[in-house]
């Protein structure tokens, strides 16, 4: 084999911070080439490309751009297809939050929830899939959330988008487990991330206090579980694992 075809090659949407970042630094630690994508933090992007290039075994590409847009989606993988033929794994991470009264949400928002956070798992997918399934091989990772499960209140788009998470995640397994391609997803709880950042100290605490692991899980506690879930065995697909701190 080639040192070319022994390169393993994962995208990671949303990767700028948090746990994409997370993600995006844990395969690169093992020699992967990561292609980098976010929506509009291309400054944070641009630090995880140096951070990688300087430090870390692994090769990266920066391939910006909205993943909830169609469009940008199509030419986010014309560029990557220009460097490798097909994805080991795709990381589906890319998401937003919104806080507040189902009532007070404007079409607006509502249409960017599900842009963000469920289209664009739709569209990477769509993607990605073509060439895993003329090898007969890949992995797709999709980071969703334990309100995807049991729902959050004054969270409701947001937990309706990462429901959707699932169903997708359920039905797709089934639909490429012929072709030797698994499709799982990881619903978070709480980790310490900017998505939490505006919560006040008091907030935080009394969250904390909720969870009984008693904290926020962090972000390279998430990334070394998608590291791990890329490298189940194959027989496991289909599956909502959580990470939450035995929270629900």
């Amino acid at each position: 084999m080639s040192a070319t075809q022994s390169v393993k090659y994962v995208l990671v949407t949303g990767a700028s911070r948090g746990i994409g970042r997370a993600c995006a630094l844990r395969f690169a630690e093992e020699g992967w080439h990561v292609f980098l994508n976010c929506r509009s933090s291309l400054e944070e992007l641009e630090k995880v490309r140096q951070e990688i290039q300087e430090q870390l075994p692994g090769q990266c590409t920066l391939v910006p751009g909205d993943v909830g847009n169609p469009e940008e989606v199509r030419q986010i993988f014309k560029k990557i297809y220009q460097l490798c033929p097909c994805l080991d794994v795709l990381v589906n991470n890319a998401g937003i939050s919104h806080t507040g009264l189902l009532t007070d949400m404007t079409d607006l928002e509502w249409q960017r929830m599900l842009d963000t956070n469920l289209s664009s798992v739709f569209y990477c997918c769509r993607s990605a899939v073509p060439p895993m399934v003329t090898r007969k091989k890949g992995r797709i990772i999709n980071i969703s959330s334990m309100w995807g499960t049991v729902g959050a209140s004054c969270e409701a788009a947001y937990s309706a988008a990462k429901s959707g998470i699932h169903g997708l995640t359920r039905a797709l397994a089934k639909e490429l487990a012929p072709s030797n391609i698994q499709v799982n997803a990881i619903a978070c709880g709480v980790i310490d991330t900017s998505m939490n950042s505006w919560l006040s100290p008091v907030e935080r605490e009394a969250l904390e206090e909720e969870i009984p692991a008693g904290r926020f899980g962090t972000p390279r506690e998430a990334a070394d579980f998608v590291w791990q879930t890329a490298h189940a065995p194959a027989y496991m697909t289909g599956q909502i694992i959580g990470i939450d701190g035995g929270y629900i």
